[in-house]
């Protein structure tokens, strides 16, 4: 890797967490409330090792077939989290690395993770992907399908859920995705008022590199960042 890439990712990287900083300060919550997971699709292995040597812990990734790529190299020295849509034949793999799934969005999906978990003695650890903006081209459960689905997945034991994830509209202002950050925190407050989220499963994986600072403004304990690290 050149010396001028790491150079700018210590940067990029410093300013992310500047940022996040400082609007957690905006609205009274600790910085360390916030977890970043530095999505690494378009780095090499020698870039996502850069970002653990500056402190980072948390790897996302896509794709599975990249997730397997760059473990094999990094291994357990990163927490894996898969964030993008996962099918089903790709199961197995992502349920052997990743820490945390973002992106559960059906039961056929769920029945599957907890399958591959059950050969291997995991509670795998997942997020229910939402689809708050309605688009067709996007994936995720409705808002009004939660209460269902959570109490659908009450039937696989291992599975862990930890909180809701949701990917806004690409916009041209951040404030124009803020109603969809909003929708999701109030999803999860319904949920827990119904008791189908425990306090254990608060996560809000929300907020990427154009619009983070707006959805930790809405609650996000959790951002996913790539291309504002790696740009």
């Amino acid at each position: 890797m050149l010396i001028c890439s790491v150079i700018m990712i210590r940067e990029n990287l410093e300013s992310v967490r500047q940022r996040i900083a400082k609007c957690c300060e905006k609205i009274g919550r600790p910085s360390d409330s916030v977890r970043l997971v530095c999505v690494t699709k378009k780095a090499s292995i020698n870039e996502a090792e850069e970002l653990l040597g500056l402190g980072i812990n948390d790897l996302g990734e896509n794709r599975v077939q990249e997730l397997v790529a760059k473990h094999k190299i990094i291994a357990s020295k990163a927490a894996w989290h898969l964030v993008g849509h996962l099918q089903t034949n790709k199961v197995r793999d992502a349920v052997r690395i990743a820490q945390l799934i973002h992106s559960v969005d059906s039961a056929r999906l769920a029945k599957e993770i907890d399958k591959q978990a059950e050969k291997i003695g995991k509670v795998q650890d997942i997020l229910i992907e939402v689809n708050t903006s309605a688009e067709a081209t996007k994936f995720g459960i409705k808002p009004s399908d939660a209460v269902g689905f959570l109490k659908e997945l009450t039937l696989y034991p291992n599975i862990s859920v930890k909180g809701l994830m949701t990917i806004a509209p690409e916009v041209d202002d951040p404030e124009k995705a803020r109603p969809y950050f909003r929708a999701l925190r109030e999803l999860r407050t319904k949920l827990t008022s119904s008791q189908l989220l425990t306090p254990d499963s608060q996560l809000l994986s929300m907020g990427m590199s154009n619009d983070f600072e707006v959805a930790i403004e809405e609650g996000s304990n959790m951002v996913r960042i790539g291309r504002a690290i790696f740009v």
